[in-house]
């Protein structure tokens, strides 16, 4: 089997974790129980989920030109995953995203940074590099032009995308139709497509797993009872690892219960990259049923 070539379009943050066991409300001052940087964005951690599960993976955004820069660049390049397209933007801040993990749940709130400099002309300007994918994966943390323009570039020339909707965002009908697929959490399909069947849709549940519509007909695959210690980035790991078992050319089924089990793995260590894991602890895990 060849190795197949995700091009990854997105977010480059630093994730500025703080664990608490009290989730404070409006006007409170808790104590917290330990605070660390990891690397994150959704771009960027898709694109790490991605290539440890065997892809060829090209990162394709831009970093600030601050230390958090060089560090996510060199972490990127560990990972395997070509940074040729990623670069640095002058008198810009790298991504951040705030990050409060509290009773094994999370709130974030994102800073965009360079991240909103992941232009159109950007994409313009390397979409050869694109062209060359197997498969495309987009997020909602670069502005929307961009992916609205990413998503009609990849449509022209016959390169499936996979659309995670994170945040949710509207886009137009037309737009949405040119997604391969496009996989919301429950609430981002509430919110962007209502309870409608939708073969495009494949919706993410957490515990619960995950659900899809396929010759008419809805599917179900369940979720996993694992430990949970950090949900952080479990469904990042579901979309890179989704985007590698359908260009191998999995079946949907087999590539949704591919993915579902990377997800699953993935919530038992801290950070959204921590727990993603390789191509033989997924496989093992399978077998294990």
């Amino acid at each position: 089997m060849n190795q197949p070539k995700i091009t990854v379009i997105g977010s480059i943050n630093m994730d500025l974790v703080t664990e608490t066991d009290i989730m404070p409300v409006q006007g409170e001052t808790v104590r917290g129980t330990n605070f660390r940087t990891v690397p994150g964005g959704k771009g960027a951690n898709q694109a790490v989920a991605a290539a440890r599960l065997g892809a060829e993976v090209t990162m394709v955004g831009r970093v600030g030109d601050d230390q958090f820069g060089d560090v996510l660049m060199d972490h990127l390049r560990k990972e395997n995953i070509q940074v040729d397209h990623v670069d640095h933007v002058r008198d810009t801040p790298t991504g951040l995203a705030n990050i409060i993990l509290s009773e094994q749940d999370n709130r974030i709130i994102i800073i965009a940074g360079a991240n909103g400099k992941v232009t159109k002309d950007y994409i313009e300007q390397i979409k050869a590099a694109i062209l060359k994918s197997d498969y495309v994966l987009l997020q909602f943390e670069i502005p929307k032009e961009t992916i609205v323009y990413s998503m009609e570039l990849c449509h022209k020339h016959g390169i499936p995308v996979i659309v995670n909707p994170a945040p949710a965002m509207e886009l137009d009908q037309a737009t949405w139709e040119q997604a391969t697929y496009i996989t919301p959490n429950e609430t981002e399909r509430q919110q962007l497509f209502g309870n409608q069947p939708n073969e495009k849709l494949i919706i993410t549940k957490g515990k619960q797993g995950v659900s899809f519509v396929e010759a008419g007909k809805e599917q179900e695959v369940t979720g996993h009872s694992v430990d949970v210690v950090d949900t952080t980035g479990a469904g990042d790991t579901f979309n890179g690892a989704l985007a590698v078992a359908l260009a191998e050319g999995q079946a949907l089924t087999k590539a949704v219960t591919f993915a579902n089990a990377a997800a699953a793995l993935s919530v038992g260590k801290i950070g959204a990259q921590g727990g993603m894991p390789t191509r033989d602890q997924v496989e093992q895990f399978l077998r294990k049923g």
